[in-house]
């Protein structure tokens, strides 16, 4: 893995914008009084600090997230705002400069930063979960290097892991694997430092994870990302053309016999990654429809009139009962989902508190925590879908004006929302409570 750059803690502040994407990037400097600021600030210490500092940059972001939504370019700019607020070292060991936190944490800094920008919370609890795939999948020298190399560069980590796209294949080169193939989505590869390769090793079924430099010329980016919403997440395809990795590089395998390590790789520990990422997708579902109340509350407050056509018109929108019932009934149904990511979310954090060590959960452990994950996905998607669509009922028709850019909430949420099929995860709980099955381990479960 290249390790090139300083390692002062501090370097790479901003990821490089190269001189032929200018014109489809966001500059860093447009930040720089925030970044000076968050430098002389340093990390936060404590949890609750650390949401507040997320809450600041969701502040920042969300002042023209409408705009450069529409703009649709690289999001340069607001990744270098990630890395100078220390938001990407969230879960770093300590002992680099990281901030040594726990996952509840990080899920309740992925809703924040989502609360400002959908695609800014997406980017980061992509790059946290893809931070952290050596923790789960490598050995203990395997993640120790990783996690050196990411915090001490400040690097973003972004991933071409998307699983429906089987054709990456690796092959054998003496002392190193090289990965091949395409792949329809990847996320944030784009703005990244680095890019998680995952693939199938030839003439076997087994899988290899290897973080590799995403600025080199194998990784071609197709720069065709231009959907519905998230619009700034770079979740356009890449071609994978013979990068090569060194066998040490290869997680979780022993490079000298070139077979997987099977306490690392163990069946259920490996794959644990799964509800710790689906999780990370109902917290930003969440934060997108908590800023979409948020935003359309401060609208309504200031824009909204009253029906005049009724037996007993009120003088303003904000006193028409059906506006304030109804924004009763979102504010109560998101704080119930959030109470229950919270739970979910500890619960991830615990698993690897207490088994990091030794690997060694059962089943029936990951079954529960996958379930609780479950859980919130089925919720926090509906409430987020309702939320964002009904907000233009208590808003009004001026609402609809492009220049308000009320729709991007709903368009994210609706976007993302179908990377898995919903139905599946209401199916699983229901085999969960009602045969006492436990979810079989896939690349959605």
């Amino acid at each position: 893995m290249a390790t090139n750059g300083n390692t002062n803690g501090h370097s790479n502040s901003h990821t490089t914008v190269q001189p032929n994407d200018l014109a489809r990037s966001t500059d860093p400097a447009r930040y720089s009084d925030h970044h000076k600021s968050f430098a002389d600030s340093g990390l936060p210490s404590k949890p609750d600090a650390w949401v507040q500092r997320a809450a600041q940059v969701a502040a920042i972001l969300a002042e023209d997230a409408a705009v450069r939504e529409k703009e649709n370019k690289s999001p340069f700019a607001e990744i270098s705002l990630l890395k100078s607020a220390g938001l990407i070292k969230l879960l770093g060991p300590t002992k680099y400069g990281g901030g040594g936190q726990g996952w509840d944490v990080a899920y309740k800094v992925i809703r924040e930063i989502a609360k400002g920008d959908g695609s800014l919370g997406m980017l980061l609890g992509y790059h946290l979960l893809w931070s952290w795939t050596s923790v789960v999948v490598g050995t203990d020298e395997q993640n120790d290097r990783t996690q050196k190399l990411i915090i001490e560069n400040n690097y973003f980590v972004g991933g071409a892991v998307n699983p429906r796209d089987n054709d990456q294949k690796i092959r054998d080169d003496g002392d190193h694997v090289i990965f091949s193939g395409f792949k329809n989505f990847n996320t944030g590869g784009v703005v990244s430092d680095l890019t998680v390769l995952e693939g199938v090793y030839e003439e076997t079924d087994k899988h290899i994870f290897a973080l590799v430099p995403t600025k080199q010329d194998g990784i071609q980016f197709s720069h065709n990302w231009d959907n519905v919403g998230l619009r700034l997440t770079e979740s356009g395809s890449v071609n994978i053309d013979n990068v090569r990795v060194p066998w040490i590089d290869a997680l979780g395998w022993d490079p000298t016999t070139k077979t997987p390590i099977e306490s690392i790789l163990s069946i259920p520990w490996a794959t644990l990654l799964l509800p710790t990422i689906q999780l990370v997708f109902s917290n930003f579902y969440l934060g997108i429809a908590l800023g979409a109340l948020k935003f359309s509350a401060a609208y309504t407050a200031k824009n909204t009139r009253s029906w005049p056509y009724t037996p007993k018109p009120v003088a303003t929108g904000t006193d028409e009962h059906y506006v304030l019932r109804q924004y009763g009934s979102y504010l109560a149904s998101l704080r119930a989902v959030e109470a229950l990511a919270n739970v979910a979310g500890k619960k991830i954090r615990d698993i690897y508190f207490h088994h990091s060590e030794k690997r060694d959960i059962t089943a029936a452990q990951r079954g529960e925590v996958a379930e609780w994950v479950a859980s919130v996905k089925v919720v926090a998607t509906d409430s987020a879908l309702t939320v964002t669509s009904g907000v233009f009922e208590v808003t009004g028709a001026r609402a609809t004006a492009a220049k308000v850019g009320l729709d991007r909430f709903w368009r994210d949420v609706r976007t993302h929302s179908l990377h898995d099929p919903k139905a599946y995860k209401e199916e699983e709980l229901g085999r969960y409570l009602v045969k006492g099955e436990v979810p079989e381990p896939t690349w959605y479960t």
